[in-house]
């Protein structure tokens, strides 16, 4: 038996740690430091590490523990508080990424007409754009007072949706890559799966109540809610075909509102932070070989880069004026959507494995995932600074829809 995975689980941990400590001192997200320290592991750097089954393996099993978490961290009150406008917000903060991503492909690669593939690759863009990941923003409001207001929850509001539609809209495009599956059968095995989710949820929320008021916080129920999260995983992409991050994210949505979730993300946090994620997030920057930049996508990336911030902003911030937000608070809006996050990462991959993304384009996908994930702290900063005492009015609006 070969040991070297030892050493490269220990290098791929003290990497990601130092780098995302590092990050951190700079005001970067700690995922910035885990993808440059992947980056320079693998092929585009030092060439220390190669992927291999057992990252794969190991960083799938992080995919579905983020996508647990990201579940379980859904809080409904926030889409209440702000209902409407999170929901037209959400809505527009898919539609437009989307298109936009659809076109920028197309205008680089082309669409040969008649061949499904190519036109599901350029959907996959757009799809990727559609990812919201606001734990920065989050942060940014948080710091500035501004997270409990109507632009905090309109944001969150219009996430939580947006990344449940980005998940729906993925398994859809993923199914049609099977050439064999006709269309009228993939709408039928993703109704029979929303409908097993809803029998596996009225199940599960008599067995955890049960659990709860005759067991407590203890540490079953974080092992419970991980089996489920798995056993949904499994189920996904075993019986429907559709992705296991599916699946997990469900699982969290389930378990969402009973009083031991903050127990069980205690719990998991620590599982996937400590091994699993770290691995996920230097998988993907192992896999991103920078050598196959030309200067053809290097321009894709610059023109995917402008789509992505421009279209959040000009989506989200067109939803929030709907709603007689004043344009300085709908432009946070728009501009508190426009990071990508671990959210673009997990997709991206998904979308890799289902053949949607190709190898060259994979750094491109990464690059834009960085710049904007640096990007939306600073400008929802330079946005909201100049108007601290109307928008501290939001506090009085926190329940107008």
């Amino acid at each position: 038996m070969n040991y070297e995975f030892i050493l490269v689980l220990a290098i791929i941990l003290l990497s990601t740690k130092i780098l995302g400590l590092a990050s951190r001192k700079v005001y970067m997200p700690a995922v910035v430091g885990a993808l440059i320290a992947g980056i320079l592991l693998g092929p585009s750097g030092f060439n220390m590490v190669e992927s291999s089954l057992f990252i794969e393996q190991t960083a799938e099993i992080g995919v579905i523990l983020l996508m647990f978490l990201a579940g379980l961290d859904t809080d409904i009150e926030d889409v209440k508080k702000n209902g409407k406008a999170s929901i037209v917000v959400a809505i527009m903060g898919v539609i437009v990424p989307l298109v936009g991503g659809f076109f920028v492909y197309k205008h680089f690669f082309g669409i040969t007409q008649g061949n499904q593939l190519d036109f599901l690759k350029a959907v996959f863009i757009g799809v990727v754009l559609t990812a919201t990941s606001v734990s920065i923003t989050v942060e940014t409001l948080r710091e500035m007072g501004k997270l409990k207001g109507r632009i905090g929850t309109t944001i969150m509001g219009a996430a939580i949706l947006d990344d449940i539609i980005g998940i729906i809209i993925l398994t859809f495009i993923t199914s049609f890559t099977k050439t064999d599956v006709h269309p009228g059968a993939v709408f039928g095995k993703i109704f029979a799966y929303f409908i097993f989710l809803i029998l596996v949820w009225l199940i599960t929320h008599h067995i955890f109540r049960l659990t709860y008021k005759y067991v407590g916080e203890k540490r079953r129920l974080a092992l419970y809610g991980l089996s489920l999260a798995l056993i949904l995983a499994f189920c996904s992409e075993h019986f429907f075909g559709i992705a296991d991050i599916t699946g997990a994210y469900f699982a969290g949505i389930m378990l969402c509102n009973f009083g031991f979730k903050e127990y069980i993300v205690k719990k998991i946090n620590t599982t996937s932070y400590m091994i699993f994620s770290p691995i996920f997030f230097a998988s993907i920057g192992i896999k991103t070989e920078l050598a196959g930049f030309t200067p053809k996508i290097y321009l894709f990336t610059l023109v995917l880069l402008i789509v992505a911030v421009i279209s959040k902003m000009i989506g989200c911030g067109l939803a929030a004026k709907i709603f007689k937000f004043p344009t300085r608070e709908a432009l946070a809006v728009g501009i508190g959507m426009v990071s990508r996050g671990e959210v673009a990462l997990i997709v991206a991959q998904k979308g890799h494995h289902a053949g949607l993304l190709d190898q060259s384009l994979f750094p491109a996908v990464v690059a834009v995932v960085i710049v904007t994930t640096l990007l939306a702290p600073i400008l929802l900063k330079i946005v909201i600074k100049d108007e601290p005492d109307k928008l501290d009015a939001d506090k009085a609006q926190v329940h107008v829809a």
